[in-house]
């Protein structure tokens, strides 16, 4: 009897180690084959996203409750197009291809100079309204009511047939965008002139002045892949361009077809360039951490998603339009008497010395491991520890006795440096106001538009360092029209624009190339630490624009 009792306890046992071995072995099992059939379905998805008309994105969690627009049912992972704004269950891609047609970047306009609403179901934005009977939309929790992918109106499912006009005149962002009847009849130009665009461009509207974006999805917070999107749903998707897949000569040859001067270019942690008449109006939207420029221009040291999408197009369309001097940067190497100097283009500053050397240090460590530097507190904190490995090093001490400056062809004395840089915008190093600075002398502010460059000495990066936080004053050298530098000896770091190298033994010199025309904002505070000289500046460029009042599109 007991041994039959003891079998049975055995049998109980074994019966729940067994069940408890499934219950723990069963859920990894089944996490090990998910993590290997996602790679191979993320594959297929790729496969097919690329050969469809959408522009889909895989998302594991869509951040707000989100209905199939093929099934109607509830989704938590799947695709959206950020086009049209279409979301699908990952079963229903290729229905959703067939079925649901995305912007068409070009077509043919209605009989009265407009396009046809375009509407997608479902999904509609929060605290939207409905055009017809001026109610929220997208309250009922289900694949409900409709959204125009080109002006953004809703309209609810009952007031769609009632709907008197159905002729979309593009939104409040009308005057941004390429229509796409524009491109239809650009292609069916046989001359393609100029003038031409011009006749085009009046069914567009007065005050016409169509943006493209231009964004690098490498820069800041990994922030340009989403910009894009939005920009995308906004605009009409040809005027989008992802930098990391084509470069910026690329992107602006769209200028060409345009009128001329009616151009504005965004460029969201990147930059641009244009050619002769097909110029644009630039303006930058920062992403990263130097961001001087924009700082200088009035749209702030960096952007994190804090403004809509929709505030920064109404930004642009209020603009102000100024000049901004640009300068070219010869290197002639000493020895390479028969090698072509190497030139460069100026927008913001030249440097030689421990800021220079940080950038090429941190440009170095990017290069071998780019996914790290994916947080603005990460990349601040290396270079901080890169000025302070220099603090104790002084790699670059002993500048003046290696270096030669001459400002407008007269030598300039140097005391014990470390470091010279020419500066053409108000703002260096993350934010400061370098040729200001604090302190009574009565220095003139900087302009960017004077066609002088402002030189200044630092006494190493614990000066900088100074400088950046407004306890110390920089070595001010002088003002020039041509700034002419001679390293005698050894290899030093230099960058321009934040882009860095080492030197040898060369010929440096920077002179007046052009003057672009940039977008200057002047509604916000762009440094809220220093608001007089902030002031100052914003009221240098006004008087600035007024004086060029003839440059407004």
């Amino acid at each position: 009897m007991a041994l039959e009792e003891n079998r049975a306890f055995l049998r109980e046992d074994w019966t729940l180690l067994l069940w408890t071995t499934l219950a723990v072995l069963l859920p990894v099992l089944i996490t090990l084959w998910c993590s290997f059939q996602r790679p191979k379905r993320k594959v297929q998805l790729k496969d097919l996203f690329r050969k469809s008309k959408h522009g889909w994105h895989y998302t594991d969690l869509f951040n707000k409750p989100t209905y199939c627009c093929v099934c109607g049912v509830p989704i938590l992972q799947g695709a959206f197009c950020d086009c049209c704004g279409i979301c699908v269950d990952e079963q229903c891609v290729r229905e959703a291809d067939r079925s649901q047609a995305c912007k068409e970047i070009m077509s043919q306009k209605h009989t009265e100079g407009k396009i046809c609403h375009q509407w997608a179901r479902g999904n509609v934005p929060l605290a939207s309204y409905c055009v017809q009977c001026k109610q929220q939309c997208g309250t009922q929790p289900k694949l409900c009511d409709y959204r125009c992918v080109w002006c953004q109106t809703m309209v609810h499912d009952d007031c769609l047939s009632s709907l008197q006009n159905d002729l979309c005149d593009l939104g409040e962002f009308h005057s941004l965008i390429i229509p796409p009847y524009y491109l239809d009849q650009v292609n069916k130009l046989r001359r393609r002139h100029p003038e031409e665009y011009c006749k085009l461009a009046a069914a567009c509207g007065t005050g016409w002045t169509p943006l493209l974006v231009l964004a690098n999805t490498r820069s800041g917070n990994n922030m340009g892949e989403a910009l894009l999107g939005e920009f995308r749903t906004l605009l009409n998707p040809v005027q989008v361009f992802d930098l990391s897949e084509l470069p910026p000569s690329k992107a602006l040859q769209l200028c060409t077809l345009l009128p001329p001067g009616s151009v504005r270019v965004l460029v969201c942690g990147g930059d641009g360039t244009g050619q002769d008449q097909f110029i644009p109006l630039v303006t930058i939207l920062p992403l990263g951490t130097g961001n001087d420029l924009s700082n200088s221009l009035g749209w702030g040291a960096g952007y994190a998603g804090e403004i809509p999408v929709e505030q920064l197009l109404r930004n642009v369309v209020e603009a102000e339009v100024v000049k901004m001097d640009r300068w070219k940067v010869q290197v002639a190497s000493k020895g390479n008497y028969f090698r072509k100097p190497k030139v460069l283009s100026m927008n913001n500053y030249f440097s030689v010395g421990p800021d220079a050397l940080m950038a090429l240090n941190f440009h170095a460590h990017r290069e071998k491991t780019p996914s790290f530097f994916s947080s603005r507190i990460i990349n601040k904190a290396v270079y901080f520890l890169y000025g302070t490995k220099d603090c104790l090093v002084q790699e670059c001490k002993d500048l003046d006795k290696r270096i030669e400056l001459e400002l407008d062809g007269e030598r300039v004395a140097l005391p014990s440096l470390e470091g010279i840089i020419v500066c053409n915008i108000g703002y260096w190093g993350g934010g400061c106001r370098l040729w200001e600075g604090m302190g009574d002398e009565p220095y003139p502010p900087t302009r960017v538009d004077d066609g002088l460059l402002e030189v200044v000495g630092v006494y190493g990066s614990f000066h900088c360092a100074q400088i950046q936080v407004k306890l110390a004053n920089p070595v001010r050298l002088g003002q020039a029209h041509t700034v002419r530098l001679v390293l005698k000896s050894s290899r030093m770091p230099m960058q321009v624009d934040g882009e860095p190298w080492a030197q040898g033994p060369c010929t440096i010199t920077i002179t007046h190339k052009t003057q672009a025309l940039m977008l200057y904002h002047s509604a916000e505070q762009t440094d809220d630490d220093d608001d007089d000289s902030s002031g100052s500046e914003a009221e240098e460029v006004s008087a600035h624009h007024t004086a060029n009042h003839a440059l407004k599109t």
